[in-house]
């Protein structure tokens, strides 16, 4: 009996999303900076693959399919890394000393 590939790739990826939420929730809140910084550094590596995927189609039309693709990876990436940003900064704000007034 074999395995149709699309139903084993299929279950390869709800066990990862299983395996995904329960890593991410079980990671404690000092945890989260360090690991915003690995996931913006692998955005960028994204960015970086995205520009050479939209650069790679022919220069006939500007919009064929490699250039949509990677227009929308770049646009997706750029929001994960800057909104990985802004968390960090709001994170790293929480362990800041509040200062009082005299």
């Amino acid at each position: 009996m074999e395995i149709d590939p699309f139903i084993f790739r299929l279950s390869i990826f709800i066990l990862s999303i299983f395996i995904g939420y329960y890593v991410v929730w079980s990671v404690t809140p000092s945890l989260h900076t360090p690991l915003m910084s690995v996931t913006n550094a692998i955005s960028s590596v994204i960015i970086v693959g995205a520009v050479i995927a939209g650069l790679a189609g022919n220069s006939d039309s500007i919009f064929n399919t490699s250039s949509t693709f990677g227009f929308l990876a770049i646009s997706l990436a750029a929001i994960n890394i800057f909104g990985g940003f802004l968390v960090t900064q709001r994170m790293l704000a929480m362990y800041k000393k509040k200062k009082k007034d005299k």
